[in-house]
């Protein structure tokens, strides 16, 4: 190891009584190797394939949150398996928060990550390929049968968000301070569905809602969220990954959700910057954002 920091000129570990820590250039270079390895292991089968379009064999990996694994990747997976019976798929559920899904993919754990993207701010993990594929509204969630949904307790749970969703929440001065707050949307309807209160929620996320759930419109100008896949510049071009792509751009989408439009569907974003080293999770960015309002948290319960 002390030859390795030799040769890239930087401390990897930092070495105490108590063992060995990675510092955050030891953390780059462990992102960098496992990108390698992963490119070693997609050589042979591109190789072998080239000039061909036959069917495509290996694994890809893929990192999702739960609701766009759950509603969108069944159909798509269903037919990439049709199209290449030798090609496996692992999927990892990833919670959408901080670096979420693309830091998957720039930490070398995963080939193509399903990610709420921002078209109006830099990438929160810089250096990947970065493609908007849907658009999706959020929409109110609330008991059955209850005469004045917007009167009742927040249920909230964090997630990754655009400008326009934070900008829009900042703006309503019906939403009170969160009575609830839930790392998991599932759980969060199953909440409301009990009547302990009403979220906002999007579309995916209330596709498969549980009994005793009612879904009411935000308006003419509700709040959104882009969806999109990211993926390292080096594997945007290997065979695999490029057939998931184009099945992600074919799949029919689920009821209430709208395609990129073109202009943001064929545009990659990429960064020329190496990729963001892993560190310690960033505090959980709320999809209604900076919540000035909870200034009840004290008395809010969690879940």
């Amino acid at each position: 190891m002390r030859a390795c920091e030799r040769k890239l000129g930087a401390v990897l570990f930092e070495r105490g009584r108590h063992g060995a820590r990675p510092t955050a250039a030891g953390a780059r270079a462990v992102a960098y190797a496992r990108r390698i390895l992963r490119l070693l292991d997609a050589m042979g089968p591109e190789v072998r394939g080239a000039g061909t379009d036959g069917p495509l064999t290996g694994t890809l990996r893929i990192a999702a949150f739960r609701s766009a694994a759950a509603h969108l990747l069944p159909s798509v997976l269903a037919r990439l398996a049709e199209r290449h019976p030798g090609l496996g798929t692992h999927v990892r559920i990833v919670r959408e928060i901080g670096r979420g899904t693309a830091g998957e993919v720039a930490d070398g754990r995963a080939d193509l990550g399903l990610a709420t993207l921002d078209a109006t701010r830099p990438p929160a993990v810089p250096g990947l390929v970065a493609v908007s594929l849907y658009e999706e509204s959020y929409a109110l969630a609330h008991p059955q049968g209850h005469p004045a949904p917007r009167e009742l307790p927040l249920v909230d749970w964090d997630e990754n968000c655009g400008s326009y969703t934070r900008d829009w929440w900042q703006r309503q001065d019906w939403i009170p301070p969160a009575t609830v707050n839930v790392e998991d949307d599932t759980v969060a309807l199953s909440l409301v569905a009990q009547g302990l209160g009403m979220a906002i929620m999007p579309r995916t996320a209330l596709l498969g809602a549980p009994a005793g759930l009612a879904v009411t419109d935000l308006g003419p100008r509700p709040p959104s969220r882009s969806v999109g896949y990211v993926t390292t510049p080096e594997l945007a071009g290997t065979a695999a990954v490029r057939a998931l792509i184009r099945e992600l751009r074919d799949v029919r989408l689920p009821m209430g959700l709208a395609p990129a439009q073109p202009s943001e569907a064929g545009r990659p974003q990429a960064s020329a910057r190496p990729p963001a080293p892993a560190r310690p999770p960033a505090p959980a960015r709320p999809s209604t954002a900076s919540r000035s309002r909870r200034n009840s948290s004290a008395s809010a319960s969690s879940v």
